[in-house]
């Protein structure tokens, strides 16, 4: 969704910026339903990436951090490429439950098993369980069951895992968002439509949402999953909840905040937008399309950041399974 890489330069956030973010989310994060010390995948504040434990010394600064300031139900996300043995695995992850971290979550999906040996989230999914006892969630524990029944074992090509897949009774059905590098990694497996097929169709979940948004280390408020996109800076929180967005200077965000992707078409024509004669699989597929075209016309400030869009041009004619995927979702 967020175009990682092992190209991007690590711009991690300072801590400085770290400390000013997390005092500004303090007072607005809703713990989980549970109880502040429990975790559920949209409640709470989680710590992702690219891969958090890449940097540990600052993850654990930022735990240390949200539980100084009382934020609930914190967790972290990981693809566990760090979990070379039981050793490593418990005595980090120890430390950040010492500092305060309640929970974590784990993903597991084909797109990560091609780099990450099964057996690390397999320790990991174990050791987590005995550090963090119920707050553990598997992201997708669909995948985890059939990885399992398959017998996965070590790093599994892509095209490898569908003919698995395929031989063991089909593929699972999940939660899947197409977009960001996965709308075009995954094109040859879906069914394409011309532009008038996503004309009044709502943004899924919603382009604007209490619920589940992104901050990002470059400044931005992200609305949710949208990668490339800035409501504006985290750093003037304050008045973008209570003042709005000034959308004057901003028509790109006027656009997609109406969720009408037909006005959005019909506005970066006027750029020299033209629609694509191979289709789109997804609505976020045209989106980013036409994303991907306004941000080398002008300089629209709501796309953002612009690392986002030269990832995703870097890899444009990259073949689907041997592309280089981000380290978190």
């Amino acid at each position: 969704m967020y175009a990682c890489s092992p190209t991007w330069e690590a711009n991690w956030i300072s801590e400085t910026d770290l400390y000013q973010l997390l005092f500004a989310l303090a007072g607005r994060i809703v713990p989980s339903p549970w109880g502040r010390d429990r975790v559920s995948l949209s409640h709470g504040l989680h710590f992702t990436g690219g891969e958090p434990f890449l940097n540990f010394p600052l993850l654990l600064s930022a735990t240390q951090m949200a539980e100084e300031l009382g934020i609930p139900s914190t967790f972290v996300e990981t693809n566990c490429s760090w979990c070379v043995n039981d050793e490593t695995t418990r005595e980090r992850l120890e430390q950040l439950r010492r500092a305060g971290l309640k929970g974590i979550m784990i993903s597991v999906n084909p797109f990560y098993v091609e780099y990450i040996p099964f057996q690390r989230t397999e320790r990991c999914i174990r050791v987590s369980q005995e550090v963090f006892g119920p707050n553990v969630m598997i992201y997708q524990m669909e995948f985890y069951r059939q990885f399992k029944q398959l017998g996965l074992q070590g790093r599994v090509p892509f095209e490898h895992y569908l003919a698995l897949a395929a031989t063991a009774g089909g593929h699972v059905a999940v939660e899947m968002f197409l977009m960001g590098r996965a709308a075009r990694a995954l094109k040859p497996y879906y069914r394409s439509y011309p532009a008038s097929a996503f004309f009044g169709e709502p943004c899924q979940p919603p382009f604007l949402r209490d619920w589940h948004n992104h901050f990002d280390n470059y400044g931005n408020f992200m609305p949710g999953f949208c990668g490339g996109i800035s409501l504006g800076s985290w750093r003037e929180l304050d008045c973008l909840t209570k003042e709005g967005i000034d959308l004057s200077e901003r028509p790109v965000l006027r656009n997609l905040i109406g969720e009408d992707i037909r006005t959005f078409l019909e506005f970066a024509s006027d750029y020299g937008y033209r629609e694509s004669s191979e289709g789109y699989i997804s609505k976020c597929d045209l989106c980013l399309d036409i994303r991907c075209h306004l941000v080398e016309k002008s300089n629209f400030p709501e796309l953002s950041p612009r690392t986002f869009y030269e990832q995703l041009a870097s890899h444009k004619d990259s073949e689907p399974g041997h592309q280089q995927r981000g380290e978190t979702e």
